[in-house]
């Protein structure tokens, strides 16, 4: 015979969980999407962006997924919902709430700092839908942080995963070739990774290359 403490618990988990007031209600009482009117877009897109720094085309992508589900659920227009998310991105993207370049270098000195190679950062801009031409200035940017820029974010990758000279020195001999090959796959060439990892010490780079 089931306990009666388990048995309230099991009736509790087939309940539905109850959105918030007036929220049309899914399955298992999961919030059904909302219709995507310009309206509600506009609110979306503001609540999105004070959460995240984001590019045009991103925001974009994020609005039309709106209106994807909006089309599914509700049989909206998609096409109507498409026209209006652009004329919103647009809206915002002359008002300044919305900046392709801002965006691309706080993105690109953030991803720097914790060791992403240009390689890796054009890549990341690029999946974001930030335009060639940004990415290009963002990238190039990157000197006024460092007079090295590739080197300073190749110290910093092997100094978040513990490569070369940030290794105890009586295992570096033995992981030499795996460092290299996680330097490969963070996009640094084998030169910026032959120059860490050749390194006596983490002071040696500083020393030598002024980082």
């Amino acid at each position: 015979m089931t306990p009666p403490y388990l048995s309230a618990m099991s009736n509790d988990k087939d309940k539905a969980v109850p959105g918030p007031p007036g929220a049309p209600a899914g399955r298992r009482g999961r919030r059904a999407p909302r219709r995507a009117t310009p309206e509600y877009l506009e609110r979306a897109a503001l609540f999105y962006l004070e959460r995240y720094a984001s590019s045009s085309e991103n925001l974009r992508r994020v609005l039309r997924r709106k209106v994807e589900r909006s089309v599914r659920a509700h049989g909206t227009d998609r096409e109507a919902g498409f026209a209006a998310v652009d004329a919103l991105v647009a809206r915002f993207a002359r008002s300044g709430l919305v900046d392709d370049r801002r965006f691309a270098e706080g993105k690109a000195a953030s991803l720097h700092r914790r060791g992403g190679s240009a390689r890796a950062i054009r890549a990341t801009l690029a999946a974001k839908g930030v335009p060639a031409q940004e990415i290009d200035a963002a990238v190039t940017g990157l000197e006024d942080l460092s007079a090295d820029p590739e080197l300073a974010a190749a110290c910093a990758f092997a100094r978040r995963r513990r490569l070369g000279p940030w290794r105890r020195p009586e295992d570096r001999a033995e992981m030499q070739s795996k460092d290299l090959a996680a330097l490969g796959r963070g996009g640094f060439s084998f030169e910026t990774a032959r120059r860490v990892l050749q390194a006596e010490t983490p002071e040696e780079l500083e020393a030598e290359y002024g980082l």
